[in-house]
């Protein structure tokens, strides 16, 4: 078999194609994690990334190529979560500079493209690092342009290719001490192998479902109006928990109960491996986020039973909406931007009320348990009235995306601080004085970041070692800004012996923010430790209500 050109209705197949398998190998690519948290997201991220560009591409009746281009591209960069995605979105950006200039594809072409990617996705990072999902999509341009230049046949070519890239891949470990310690490859690495893969299988004529949820009208329900009033809650929320361990009775009934606290027509059937769950809620990311306490995600499926209303119902929706958009614009003609506004990504109720008690005008809901994507934070930009706006993602892995957004913002002065947790981003609007300008108020901003430091106590998900530390599944672990701090079977014990590394002879405040799963006794008694231990150290307690993370420690 060969074949030596793709066009448009080709290529749109193996995209899809491509979505679907990085979308089906996304929990797979998530236990990859180097860190055995029970937040490892890069499957997710990247899924959820390309799975957005793929909606737009499953909309087109009959695209031209440079149609078809646009959708990947503009579907994955506003649809970018985390580091992860944000980079495959932008090699995916590179990749259509290249393909829209052309009605079909050769080796020639698909070669520059992959070159294109690759360039366009290192200028994307600050500090590029080897051994991560750019090393992987080095290794196939170098690869696809010496393939150039001996055959004409993708077929050859692609499959030399993925060769090439599982080879880098395995070699990940080789570049990263930290992979190695762990005993995996590169997640991200091995998301873009899938994505080639998935691709690959297409241009073979394998079959595949390409149809793409969320495009297809026999997923809509339609209700009257008198339905759509009695609806308490309105998302149906179905998945299946990959147990890390059989629940006990006692597990199962607390399970039962918290989903009883946030929804209602509850079904939940578990054996010792998995627990099916089903349960309607107007909050599907609580059910989801308590779900994880208990092992891994599998089958996710959320339905919005209000999403499809009758036809008149939508008519005069629309009329009112249109009514009240032109008062709202009329009102808005004559109220002036203010100076600055504030964007904060948070999780957590006491979070969320700590940073709109300090001014923040704009929480997107997320944090390591759910990214939020570039979409998000323009959608947030949008809803914020003022010239300057500043945006702290409070997390390392949420930065690329807001700049990704700052880029496409024109009539805004968009100010991306880079916090990496939520402490830092409170450090930073604690430390905002009004009368400074935008930008002496980020220098001042910038400088207070390195004052604190954050340590989160949350659980392992299985044994690893990291830095010669031995860590067995379900182990507490206390993790600090450069890594594990502490490891025990005891939560409190585990997170004095974190704090005890993050105190030294400076530090003034401690400040613990305590979770969903924790009580306010509970971190009182470890406030009580600190206190006569560090009598010159004042120390604050606060509800954060954050998932998974038990708690999360600043130290100033």
């Amino acid at each position: 078999m060969e074949i030596t050109s793709i066009n448009t209705q080709v290529l749109s197949k193996m995209f899809l194609a491509a979505a679907k398998n990085l979308d089906a190998k996304k929990e797979w690519i998530n236990e990859l994690n180097v860190f055995p948290v029970p937040d490892g997201d890069t499957g997710t991220n990247m899924s959820m990334t390309i799975m957005s560009a793929a909606r737009e591409v499953d909309s087109l009746k009959n695209p031209t190529m440079k149609e078809l281009a646009k959708a990947i591209s503009s579907g994955s960069l506003r649809g970018a979560r985390g580091n992860s995605g944000v980079i495959l979105s932008q090699l995916l950006r590179g990749f259509c500079k290249v393909i829209c200039e052309y009605d079909e594809i050769d080796v020639s072409v698909l070669s520059d493209a992959f070159q294109k990617a690759v360039e366009t996705a290192y200028k994307a990072v600050m500090k590029p690092k080897e051994g991560t999902i750019l090393t992987v999509a080095k290794g196939v341009a170098d690869k696809a342009l010496d393939l150039a230049e001996e055959t004409e046949d993708l077929v050859y070519f692609c499959e030399e290719v993925i060769k090439e890239a599982e080879y880098v891949l395995s070699q990940t470990p080789e570049m990263l001490p930290v992979l190695k310690q762990a005993g995996v490859v590169d997640s991200g690495g091995q998301g873009l192998v899938q994505v080639l893969k998935g691709a690959f299988d297409s241009l073979l004529g394998k079959e595949i479902d390409y149809s793409i949820e969320g495009n297809t009208a026999s997923s809509v329900v339609k209700i009257s109006k008198e339905t759509e009033q009695e609806i308490k809650f309105g998302y149906c929320t179905e998945f299946i928990i990959v147990l890390d361990r059989p629940l006990s009775e006692e597990e199962e009934k607390e399970y039962k109960a918290y989903l009883e606290s946030i929804g209602d027509s509850i079904v939940v059937v578990a054996d010792d491996e998995i627990v099916k769950t089903h349960v309607h809620t107007n909050d599907p990311g609580l059910a989801l986020q308590k779900a994880l306490t208990h092992g891994s995600l599998s089958r996710i499926k959320i339905d919005n039973m209000r999403e499809e209303h009758q036809e008149k119902l939508i008519k005069d929706a629309e009329k009112l909406a249109a009514q009240q958009k032109e008062e709202e614009e009329k009102q808005k003609e004559n109220e002036p931007n203010k100076p600055v506004g504030f964007i904060t990504v948070s999780i957590g109720e006491g979070m969320n009320e700590i940073f709109r008690g300090l001014g923040a005008d704009y929480i997107i809901e997320g944090g390591q348990t759910m990214n939020p994507s570039t979409e998000d934070m323009l959608a947030a930009i949008d809803k914020v009235r003022a010239d300057h706006i500043f945006i702290l993602p409070n997390n390392k892995n949420i930065i690329m995306a807001a700049k990704q957004a700052a880029e496409l913002t024109e009539d805004k002065d968009i100010i991306v601080l880079p916090t990496t947790t939520v402490p830092q981003g409170i450090v930073a609007l604690v430390n905002y004085i009004p009368d400074y300008s935008a930008e002496e108020n980020k220098e001042t901003m910038l400088a207070e970041l390195d004052s604190v430091k954050t340590g989160q106590v949350t659980y392992a998900v299985r044994d690893t070692e990291i830095d010669g530390i031995q860590i067995q599944k379900n182990d507490y672990m206390g993790i600090g800004d450069e890594g594990i701090l502490s490891v025990g079977k005891d939560r409190a014990e585990t997170t004095l012996a974190m704090i005890d590394k993050m105190i030294d002879e400076d530090s003034a405040i401690v400040s613990i923010y305590y979770g969903a799963e924790e009580t306010e006794e509970h971190a009182k008694e470890i406030g009580s430790v600190i206190e006569e231990k560090y009598p010159d150290v004042e120390v604050e307690i606060n509800n954060g209500g954050q998932p998974i993370y038990y708690y999360v420690i600043s130290v100033e």
